[in-house]
């Protein structure tokens, strides 16, 4: 499972450019960080209001954490803002890309991934603020939990945000959000195109270009 993951938050740091303010969810998305191409570097935005954090500290200081509430560390050069600066600079189109994981997201590029009715999950934190500010939104996610569709028809969750998912990343390939529906642009060599369609619920266009989706 690790190694998936791994997989998936290599590719994902691909789609990022050297300079790149990006905010990372929290799990899977924090891998993102520590698999950047040779020659990129980020800038990692966290909506509670630090600009320029790094990862995990050497020596822990209690009052600096991510909005996830984990222990961070602060990259020179690196600031602290209150929240309603954080939120300008989400609401103002600041945020190159936002990478996050989903509990569901359906063939409109909508996306559930903050609550599960009836269950204690720990909210939404900046994800309706940060999928509709940030200038590119990925999800990624292994592509089916405990062999149940993640890729839907029709999200049954209550949705995060509608119309917000430019490209979807997991273990088997990456698709891209279209008008048209569902495009599988990259197809991992572990699986075949029956394997993929088999664990989307929704259909898949096949791009004309489709390429292997490399480790």
């Amino acid at each position: 499972m690790a190694d998936l993951k791994r997989r998936i938050a290599r590719r994902v740091a691909r789609e990022l450019h050297d300079g790149d303010v990006v905010n990372l969810g929290i799990g899977l998305p924090t891998m993102v960080a520590d698999n950047l191409p040779e020659g990129v570097s980020i800038i990692l935005q966290s909506e509670n209001g630090i600009m320029g954090m790094g990862g995990a500290p050497e020596k822990i200081d209690v009052d600096v954490v991510n909005a996830g509430a984990q222990y961070v560390s602060i990259k020179p050069g690196g600031q602290f803002f209150d929240s309603a600066t954080s939120f300008a600079i989400i609401r103002g189109g600041h945020v190159d890309a936002t990478i996050l994981g989903a509990l569901e997201v359906d063939k409109h590029g909508n996306l559930s991934n903050w609550i599960v009715p009836g269950k204690m999950v720990p909210g939404m934190g900046g994800a309706m603020d940060l999928v509709v500010g940030a200038r590119k939104v990925i999800v990624a996610m292994m592509h089916t939990q405990k062999g149940k569709h993640k890729i839907l028809n029709e999200c049954r969750l209550p949705y995060t945000a509608v119309n917000c998912v430019d490209l979807i990343i997991t273990e088997m390939g990456v698709i891209r959000v279209t008008e048209d529906g569902l495009v599988l642009e990259e197809l991992h060599p572990d699986y075949s195109l029956e394997d993929i369609k088999a664990a989307t619920e929704c259909e898949l266009l096949i791009s004309p270009d489709l390429k292997p989706m490399l480790d």
